[in-house]
């Protein structure tokens, strides 16, 4: 090869090289930017009457996820068909990344589930405790989100306001 050969293949070589990098950049970085769920993250079904269940869908919101909300006068058939147990009920259910979310659970501890993926069915906060997302007020109670299992036992999966 002759040495002006050999200069031209360097500098193809060199180009390749910093194309190759600069493409590696662009789709690690939009990679990166990507949120856990796509689409309509949360799927929420609701009575039509409910404030607090439309303060946590603001809540939701404003934590950076796409809500679609179905109001249903009746939730009794949505409860039952997600398998949520009578004394794990809330006024809301909802759906997101293949989990089912009963109640005023905090945004941040349903990112923490959907980033660690847990073989769970979903996460609860039973009843309308004071002070948890939507149900703002004068004081804030403290509460447990549980994690339900698939055989319908629960854990604590966190606290709030201890």
């Amino acid at each position: 090869m002759t040495k002006k050969q050999t200069k031209k293949s360097n500098k193809s070589l060199t180009l390749t090289t910093l194309l190759l990098v600069i493409s590696t950049l662009v789709i690690g970085t939009l990679l990166l930017n990507q949120k856990t769920v796509e689409a309509a993250d949360v799927v929420v079904y609701k009575s039509p009457t409910c404030g607090c269940c439309s303060k946590w869908v603001d809540h939701m919101r404003d934590n950076g996820f796409s809500v679609e909300v179905h109001d249903r006068r009746n939730m009794n058939p949505i409860k039952s068909e997600m398998g949520i147990p009578r004394h794990l009920q809330s006024c809301h259910t909802a759906m997101v990344g293949g989990y089912v979310i009963e109640g005023h659970v905090p945004a941040s501890e349903i990112v923490r589930m959907l980033r660690q993926k847990p073989s769970i069915k979903g996460l609860a906060v039973p009843g309308m405790p004071m002070g948890s997302p939507g149900m703002e007020g004068p004081r804030s109670d403290p509460y447990d989100i549980l994690s339900i299992q698939h055989d319908g036992k629960t854990r604590v999966f966190a606290s709030k306001n201890q």
